[in-house]
């Protein structure tokens, strides 16, 4: 039986396994882990500091987990149109389409 890879692994784990390892081992396994914020605040600031850096590439991920980390809808299209205002109306936008194919994504029937 195979393990299950982590985000990272599949992503780039057979082009730069070492990334891969020190995303899993010290991104996530201590700096996602620390008691100064919850998993949802660490969640918000993460999704804003991408859509303000305009970094799409990972915006997906991180709403999604943001989404699972108890963040709402409601609250990232909030955080969204404030964004608009200090990061740029285009990042907002994208942010915004992003969610919107995430939560279509999420809605859809999964084949088993």
């Amino acid at each position: 039986m195979s393990e299950k890879k982590s985000a990272a692994q599949q992503a780039i784990g057979d082009a730069a396994p070492k990334l891969a390892g020190l995303t899993d081992q010290v991104l996530f396994g201590d700096v996602w882990e620390r008691e100064g914020l919850s998993p949802r605040d660490r969640s918000l600031v993460t999704v804003t500091a991408l859509i303000a850096l305009y970094r799409t590439d990972q915006l997906g991920f991180h709403l999604r987990l943001a989404l699972e980390n108890g963040v709402t809808k409601d609250e990232l299209a909030e955080a969204f149109t404030h964004l608009a205002f200090y990061a740029g109306w285009p990042n907002a936008m994208g942010a915004a389409g992003q969610l919107k194919a995430v939560l279509a994504s999420a809605d859809a029937p999964q084949d088993h």
